[in-house]
Order: C-alpha cells, then sequence, then structure tokens
C-alpha cells in the first residue's frame, strides 16, 4: 500500500474521533461532499503539518469546498 493511502486511513480514524463519530460515517460525508480525493491529494500538506491543520482544512472543504489555506 502507498504511504498516501496509509496515512489516509489513519486521518480518517483520527478525524472520526475528533468528530465523536465513526470512520465510516466521516469516510460517508467525505464522499458525499466530493472531497475524499481532495484530501488523498493533499497528503504532502497534511503529514507535514499538526494534525490539527489537517482537521481545520477537512472542516473547510466540507463547508465550502475550498481548502482552508
Amino acid at each position: 500500500m502507498s504511504e498516501e493511502f496509509l496515512f489516509l486511513n489513519y486521518l480518517l480514524e483520527c478525524y472520526a474521533t475528533y468528530r465523536g463519530i465513526t470512520a465510516s460515517k466521516a469516510l460517508e460525508e467525505w464522499d458525499e461532499h466530493g472531497i475524499t480525493q481532495m484530501i488523498y491529494d493533499s497528503y504532502w500538506e497534511y503529514h507535514t503539518e499538526r494534525i490539527e491543520n489537517a482537521f481545520e482544512d477537512i472542516n473547510s472543504l466540507l463547508a465550502t469546498g475550498e481548502h482552508a489555506w
């Protein structure tokens, strides 16, 4: 498996815990908003910063469809 895929799974689990929902529910939200690929493609930014920065960006993607930065 690629580093990106492994990190996406890690990020998904962490984000779900942060939100107090299941990982499957978080992934369902990402898919419904069409942002799963955007999150996957942000691997290089997300894995080099605080995980909370990724959460902030994902929340922005969910709310507006745009990255926070």
